[in-house]
């Protein structure tokens, strides 16, 4: 087994242990959420950069490593509180998985790139696997979470809001494959809203 592949299999070992479960659209089953997150997530990569290198993949691949043990409840229910949330789980993220990288035959600085990777380092200097990165999460939020969370949100002013600056983090790639995602009736009409303003 490469240190690829080694890599992979304890990163998906780690999304296996989520003991929250969601609907497997490729079978009948249940599937832990963060597997199923992480396969969606893989999934957008082929699409937007199908010559994405290792580094990259693995980086897209163990974006919420663990992240269920962060509960966002463990932090107070303020914009502040949330913001220390995001930087905590960056962090531990990244840790866990420059971790499995190293334990994995990569080199200490092929862990670190993952590490950067996964705290998106280098986004605001323009770094292409960074925005990419940046890219494929927003993608999969419009896909796989916008619907559940605009229910739960209910305030469409803050959506629409949401919506538009999700739109601003991405590249003109990653606008163009957010066009084409099948978005509900209403995901639709809110997103059209987003764009108009």
């Amino acid at each position: 087994m490469s240190r690829y592949e080694t890599a992979l299999r304890r990163i998906d070992e780690a999304h296996a242990c989520d003991p929250r479960q969601t609907q497997d659209p490729s079978s009948q089953g249940q599937i832990p959420y963060e597997l199923h997150y992480a396969n969606k997530m893989t999934s957008y990569l082929t699409l937007v950069e199908p010559s994405a290198s290792e580094l990259l993949q693995l980086a897209i691949r163990a974006q919420h490593l663990r992240r269920w043990e962060l509960a966002r409840s463990e932090f107070p229910a303020t914009k502040i509180g949330y913001h220390s949330w995001r930087a905590e789980l960056q962090w531990r993220q990244a840790t866990l998985a420059e971790q499995i990288c190293t334990e994995s035959g990569y080199s200490a600085e092929e862990a670190a790139r993952v590490g950067a990777l996964i705290r998106k380092a280098d986004l605001k200097k323009g770094d292409p696997e960074t925005q990419t990165l940046e890219d494929v999460a927003c993608l999969v939020f419009l896909d796989d979470q916008f619907d559940k969370f605009e229910r739960e949100l209910g305030d469409e002013e803050k959506i629409v809001d949401i919506l538009r600056k999700t739109w601003g983090k991405m590249s003109e790639k990653g606008r163009e494959q957010a066009l084409k995602i099948d978005l509900s009736e209403r995901g639709q009409t809110l997103v059209e809203k987003a764009l108009q303003g």
